[in-house]
């Protein structure tokens, strides 16, 4: 909500003197956070809450928060028993066990005509894809899922390849040796952005030999997140989406 558009709410009643001094300061002082209110007008989108560390009670506070303010609330790296304190505070929360990630709201109503593919190596590197996958609908795109789909057998890769090139974005998410960001972008003209996971055995050094691997790509066309930071590929996948 914008400054034309609180002071509006504060004459017409819809909000209080203090919810409105609250919204024109930019963030709400909740005594263990501050929730920064004004950066979906800065910067397109929301803040997102990142839950792990944080208690139940904490995550209702900053997500009652970010709903007072008008806002959808997308909630990162949740444990299921702390998602379950905050459904019980806030019932219309669903929750992702796989992605461990909590959504309140719908996000972008609106979806996006062209599409984000994610590429999934292998079934252990569901929960980085899924959150990818989620993050990136939540923000109003349609998302092709391509899982297990590994450089071991390419040629299940191949069987959709159809649906990966018809897609605007691709996110590929792999471990071990992180190899198949490299086939995927010598296969398509979208931007690859490669997720490394810290699946594997010693070796791969907890996701390392794979996010080096990706760093290394000879595909052009590849960026490189953090490891198993799905949602960070989920959110610049949209961002480019929505160009």
């Amino acid at each position: 909500m914008n400054l034309r558009e609180t002071l509006e709410a504060l004459q017409k009643g819809r909000i209080d003197l203090e919810t409105a001094m609250q919204r024109l300061q930019g963030f709400e002082d909740l005594g263990h956070s501050r929730v920064d209110l004004r950066r979906e007008e800065r910067t397109g989108a929301a803040e997102v809450v990142y839950g792990a560390g944080k208690t139940a009670g904490q995550i209702a506070e900053i997500v009652g928060s970010l709903r007072r303010s008008g806002n959808d609330a997308l909630v990162t790296r949740i444990d299921p028993d702390v998602a379950e304190g905050v459904r019980q505070a806030v019932p219309d929360a669903v929750y992702n066990a796989q992605a461990r990630l909590l959504q309140v709201g719908t996000g972008e109503s609106e979806k996006q005509a062209t599409k984000i593919a994610v590429v999934c190596a292998g079934t252990s590197d569901l929960p980085v894809a899924e959150e990818a996958r989620l993050t990136a609908e939540f923000y109003g795109n349609v998302v092709e899922r391509v899982y297990d789909a590994g450089v071991a057998g390419l040629h299940r890769l191949l069987a959709s390849l159809e649906v990966i090139q018809a897609c605007r974005v691709v996110i590929v998410v792999a471990g071990m040796e992180g190899a198949l960001p490299s086939v995927v972008g010598g296969l398509v003209k979208a931007p690859v952005i490669a997720v490394p996971t810290s699946v594997g055995y010693g070796a791969s050094f907890g996701g390392v030999a794979a996010l080096l691997g990706m760093l290394n790509s000879c595909a052009s066309g590849v960026s490189v997140v953090n490891i198993d930071n799905g949602f960070a590929a989920g959110f610049l996948a949209s961002r480019i989406n929505r160009l």
